[in-house]
């Protein structure tokens, strides 16, 4: 088999609209492809200046050691493939991208003609199978995140449902945004929200003169050809792609545009992928520093500093960047950092997600940027609380038990009751059946919540004492 025939083979299995597997399953699905087994480089970008920072981290969360571009604010480290959703966790990087390959010397030809046509002989022999892999790979893992959230925006929609039937809700959003902002002041630390996986159109750049960085949009491929699949199977969907061009050095016979134009055509005649400038599924990056040439597949679609701010000022820090200053400090259990011009609060809500321990103290001298920052907070309180509040069922076989234990403790022995609505049913009815020394089931309604099947039960506390707490699996 070709390269050309594996690579689009590989592709032929990704169905995007197919629901997403786990990390662990989609490696153990092929044993022929031996996944795990594969060791690819990650290209990230960086804020400039804190390629070491963004290094030391990279050392140690993942063990891999990471080696600085010479086109500053990228830095590149090899992990084996099921480190992947790790990678998505650094927090000093703004965009990931798998390496195809990397040229530290590539020799451009003299005349423009003679380097656009290397370019394309280029496309034909680069190793694109395992990069491709990883690149399926993280399509998957960005498609379960975006189901958990919509199932976490329907969950919180019927119990908010559920709120109104009771007469439960808030009396306004001011109330609700008091409580939280009193909530924060007591909070530790806060979790990171989840990286939105929406797609986000980009900005197209036109002029070359822009720093030497353009992206140009590879022309327009035909509908009708499907070198993504397998032989003798139809497809439902062509891949679509677009090649974007970062290039940076004054003796390149070429424009960003050039490149881009040429090489996109080529990578489009070898995969046959239709050409899309906005709705893509794949990006191919070509990066260009001098004579230093880097191709990869983006593995981000938004920088990933945008993880904690929803309320943006003139002059909000990236996170990324406010990470990085964090860093240099080396904030130990018990420290109190102070932000007198915390602006939005990137400095402090970066801090208190990865350094709960410390205390952290914000101010600013400007009302309104005071006002941005609590509503910075606020968003992630809030969508921290809907995480917490939902749960899952995985923690309810840790869950049950322990509330019927504690429930147990302060019900009086013989004539205490208990109520309980529940969804998960099947992991009630275990916890219950290992507490038949503490309560008996008197009672079951079933119910329709918001168009969920639940069911309510009515519990009876026995004579005997609460014991010790214990496992019960």
């Amino acid at each position: 088999m070709s390269d050309i025939e594996e690579a689009s083979a590989t592709l032929a299995e990704v169905n995007l609209d197919d629901t997403p597997k786990p990390l662990t399953e989609n490696l153990e699905s092929d044993p022929s492809s031996s996944l795990k087994d594969i060791v690819v480089t990650i290209g990230a970008t960086v804020p400039t200046g804190f390629e070491l920072t963004a290094a030391d981290e990279v050392k140690e969360k993942l063990g891999s050691q990471s080696r600085i571009s010479k086109d500053r604010g990228k830095i590149y480290f090899e992990i084996s493939v099921e480190k992947l959703s790790q990678v998505h966790r650094l927090r000093s990087v703004d965009n990931l991208f798998v390496v195809v390959q990397e040229f530290t010397d590539y020799q451009f030809k003299e005349t423009k003609e003679d380097t656009l046509k290397d370019l394309e002989d280029l496309a034909k022999k680069l190793p694109w199978i395992d990069p491709l892999k990883v690149w399926t790979l993280n399509t998957n893992l960005k498609k379960r995140k975006t189901k958990h959230k919509k199932q976490n925006q329907q969950s919180s929609a019927s119990k908010e449902k559920l709120n109104d039937d009771g007469g439960k809700d808030r009396a306004n959003q001011k109330d609700a945004d008091k409580e939280l902002l009193d909530h924060a002041q007591n909070t530790p630390g806060l979790k990171s929200a989840e990286q939105s996986a929406e797609e986000t159109k980009e900005m197209i750049l036109a002029d070359d003169q822009s720093d030497g960085k353009d992206e140009f949009l590879t022309i327009t491929g035909n509908e009708n050809q499907a070198g993504n699949c397998k032989k003798g199977e139809a497809v439902d969907q062509v891949l679509k792609f677009r090649v974007t061009c970062n290039r940076a050095g004054d003796k390149h016979s070429f424009t960003s545009n050039d490149a881009a134009r040429d090489f996109g055509g080529a990578v489009q005649d070898y995969f046959q992928w239709k050409a899309d400038m906005t709705n893509f599924d794949v990006e191919v990056l070509l990066n260009i520093h001098n004579n230093e040439v880097v191709v990869g597949i983006a593995l981000t679609e938004e920088s990933l500093h945008r993880r904690n701010i929803t309320h943006f000022g003139p002059t909000t820090l990236r996170s990324t960047l406010a990470y990085g200053m964090l860093r240099l400090c080396d904030p130990q259990p018990t420290d109190i950092i102070i932000d007198p011009m915390s602006g939005t609060g990137a400095i402090p809500i970066e801090g208190a997600t990865e350094w709960p321990s410390c205390y952290h103290i914000a101010g600013d001298n400007n009302p309104q940027a005071v006002k941005r920052a609590a509503n910075n907070i606020c968003s992630l309180l809030k969508k921290n609380q809907n995480k917490e509040r939902i749960g899952s069922k995985k923690k309810n076989w840790d869950l049950y038990p322990a509330c019927l234990m504690e429930m147990s403790r302060i019900c009086r022995p013989g004539t205490g009751r208990a109520v309980l609505l529940t969804q998960d049913r099947k992991c009630f009815a275990k916890a219950l059946s290992k507490m038949g020394h503490l309560w008996q089931k008197g009672h079951t309604v079933w119910v329709n919540v918001g168009g969920l099947h639940a069911a309510v039960y009515l519990l009876k506390r026995t004579l005997e004492r609460a014991g010790e707490k214990r496992s019960y699996w």
